[in-house]
């Protein structure tokens, strides 16, 4: 899994630009995810790649389909210092992995090949060998994101149709 990394304030109109928001479908999005901040982006990705961020990623514009086009490019999840909030929650209600660690952010260096185990939360670069220790996903939210989103979730529980 190879590392996209990307500093600060990285936010929705950036991540997806609104002129792109009347797109029919998921890889409709995913073929203009980060084309502002990386024009190669959408063509390099591959399933499975990580992106590496600074602080407040996602911040700006509640839309849904930031992380929507990110998750559907194949991204296996994000890491950064924080997020915004709502980008946050978004991320969990599509089922798109998140976490939070500050020290992964900042050692992690773009191109390098980076594993993830989300029930212990450690983070491991395999280019350099070091481990981040962040916080995993609680229990429950970690079964929300297990079954695909938020609705999937409720439906699997028999909470909703």
């Amino acid at each position: 899994m190879k590392v996209y990394k990307y500093g600060d304030n990285v936010d929705t109109d950036v991540i997806i630009p609104a002129r792109y928001l009347n797109a029919p479908d998921e890889k409709s999005l995913a073929s203009h995810c980060m084309e502002d901040i990386d024009a190669s982006f959408a063509s390099t990705v591959e399933p499975g790649d990580i992106i590496v961020a600074g602080a407040n990623f996602g911040c700006g514009s509640s839309r849904e389909h930031a992380p929507l086009a990110i998750k559907a490019s194949g991204v296996k999840c994000v890491i950064a210092p924080s997020f915004a909030r709502i980008f946050y929650r978004n991320a969990i209600n599509i089922g798109f992995p998140i976490l939070e660690c500050a020290e992964a952010a900042e050692g992690i260096q773009a191109g390098d090949t980076v594993s993830v185990d989300f029930s212990t939360g450690v983070i491991t670069d395999e280019t350099t060998g070091k481990t981040y220790q962040a916080a995993p996903l609680p229990e429950f939210v970690q079964g929300i994101v297990d079954n695909g989103g938020l609705l999937k979730s409720l439906k699997a529980r028999g909470v909703a149709k």
